[in-house]
C-alpha cells in the first residue's frame, strides 16, 4: 500500500476545527436542518464520511451518492449497515494517512456518479478532504463533529482550493508501507 500523506501534528489540531458548516444539534435536529439545506439550496450530491452521519442520513430518506465509512464510530467497532448502493469497493487506508489507493478509489466512484459505498480498513476522517477536492460543484461533503453535531462542505472552487493548500501542507510520503 503507497501511502499519498500523512499527517502533521501541526495540521491535526488545525483539522478538528470544522471544514464547513458546524450544525449542533441531536440527530434528528441536523437531520432536519440538514434536509432544509439541500432542498432549498438545490444540491448536486450528497457525499457522506462517517458510519454515523451516513447511518443517519439513510435512516432519513437522504442516500449518499458515496459514503465513506469504516464501521468504528468513535474508534469502537460498530455493526456495519447497508443500504442500496451500486458499488462497494473496500479500501485500506491506515489512520493519519491518505493513501493512493484511498484518492483514486475516491475520484472514480464520484467520476462514475453511482451510489457507492467506501469501506476502509483503517481510518476515513482524513478522506473528507480528498472527497471534498473531487466531488462535483454544488455538492455538499458532510461528516461528524464528535459530541457537536455535523458539519456541511459546500464543494465550491474556492473550498476545493483551500482543501488543495491543506493537502499541499501534508507530509508528502510516496512510499510503500
Amino acid at each position: 500500500m503507497t501511502v499519498a500523506y500523512r499527517l502533521t501534528p501541526e495540521l491535526r489540531k488545525s483539522l478538528q476545527r470544522p471544514l464547513g458548516t458546524l450544525i449542533r444539534g441531536s440527530f434528528s435536529e441536523t437531520m432536519t436542518r440538514l434536509k432544509d439545506i439541500i432542498e432549498r439550496e438545490k444540491v448536486a450530491h450528497v457525499i457522506s464520511v462517517g458510519d454515523t452521519v451516513t447511518r443517519n442520513l439513510v435512516k432519513n430518506n437522504v442516500i449518499p451518492l458515496l459514503a465513506i465509512v469504516d464501521n468504528m464510530t468513535m474508534r469502537k467497532n460498530t455493526k456495519p449497515f447497508s443500504f442500496a448502493t451500486e458499488k462497494i469497493v473496500n479500501v485500506k487506508n491506515p489512520a493519519a494517512t491518505i493513501t493512493v489507493e484511498a484518492i483514486s478509489t475516491i475520484y472514480e466512484a464520484l467520476k462514475a456518479d453511482m451510489h457507492a459505498k467506501i469501506v476502509v480498513d483503517g481510518e476515513e476522517d482524513l478522506l473528507a478532504l480528498i472527497a471534498i477536492v473531487y466531488a462535483p460543484e454544488n455538492s455538499l461533503v458532510i461528516y461528524g463533529q464528535p459530541y457537536e453535531g455535523i458539519v456541511i462542505v459546500r464543494t465550491t472552487a474556492a473550498k476545493k482550493a483551500e482543501i488543495a493548500e491543506i493537502l499541499k501542507t501534508m507530509e508528502s510520503v510516496r512510499k510503500t508501507k
